[in-house]
């Protein structure tokens, strides 16, 4: 299963504003930016991935072009899918990946 590249690309410039440092792992058939090892977001073909904090997970899932992430069949715990539609902006973007910066800091 292939990744958008472009999203990926996207996700390395907006990393660079961060102090943190990120890795990336190629996982769930693309490829996740993990800091401290944990995973934060990734691009999963076309859409963004991101991991949420569960007291948010209602709230984030209320929310236009967000969907549960059903990788396997059925919905993973803490994990989101985000349409393309979804993080059209740099903005839209960095605020996703903020949310998956504050679930991976939450787990330290």
């Amino acid at each position: 299963m292939a990744y958008n590249e472009e999203i990926a690309t996207r996700i390395r410039h907006a990393l660079a504003i961060f102090p943190e440092e990120f890795t990336e792992k190629k996982m769930f058939g693309g490829v996740a930016f993990l800091y401290s090892g944990k995973m934060t977001v990734g691009p999963v073909k076309n859409d963004l991935m991101v991991r949420i904090i569960g007291d948010k997970m209602p709230d984030v899932l209320a929310q236009e072009f967000v969907r549960p992430m059903d990788f396997t069949g059925k919905p993973m715990k803490e994990f989101v899918f985000v349409s393309p539609e979804g993080f059209k902006t740099e903005e839209q973007l960095q605020n996703w990946i903020e949310l998956g910066l504050e679930h991976a800091k939450s787990k330290l």
